[in-house]
């Protein structure tokens, strides 16, 4: 069992870490330039921003990119394979943006904490956008880290407030 759940979590560390490292890159990045909002500030008819402003290209971008590098890395020691790290890593930003999207829907404001929309939603899509473009899905796997990534998440938002990276520690 514990072979199986590391290899879980090594097959999902490029979502995991493209879905972390926005909140790195913003913050980096802040001040220093002007970021551009990925909805570029539009609203639809309900008077709502599609995502907000901290969902930016420059996360998106950095968290693609910050992904991609994990799987190649892990690529380079045949831990993973550099398609279907891209692949997770774009599914993970996706599922985030949709995440926020529904947030948004539902009247909260970004950094609002939504129970298991904000611990699930990346996993999500990165599940669905690796069973789209690959077709293939390891439902084990699967299960396990809908299981672990909950309580992974919350520690590391935990981590990245008491850091600075984060305003809230959720």
């Amino acid at each position: 069992m514990f072979v199986i759940v590391v290899n879980a979590l090594v097959w999902i560390l490029p979502a995991y870490v493209a879905n972390a490292a926005p909140v790195v890159v913003t913050k980096l990045l802040r001040g220093r330039i002007r970021l551009h909002p990925l909805d570029f500030g539009r609203c639809l008819p309900d008077g709502r921003r599609v995502f907000g402003d901290n969902k930016t290209i420059e996360g998106f971008v950095g968290g693609t990119l910050a992904g991609v590098t994990v799987a190649a890395i892990l690529e380079s020691f045949s831990l993973h394979n550099l398609p279907s790290g891209i692949v997770l890593s774009v599914g993970a930003l996706l599922g985030d943006l949709a995440g926020a999207f529904v947030k948004r829907r539902m009247g909260m404001k970004p950094g609002d904490p939504a129970p298991l929309l904000d611990q699930l939603d990346f996993l999500l899509g990165a599940f669905t956008f690796h069973l789209l473009v690959l077709g293939e899905l390891d439902t084990a796997m699967a299960g396990i880290l809908l299981l672990l990534t909950p309580p992974i998440h919350i520690a590391t938002n935990v981590f990245a407030y008491a850091v600075g990276l984060k305003q809230h520690p959720w």
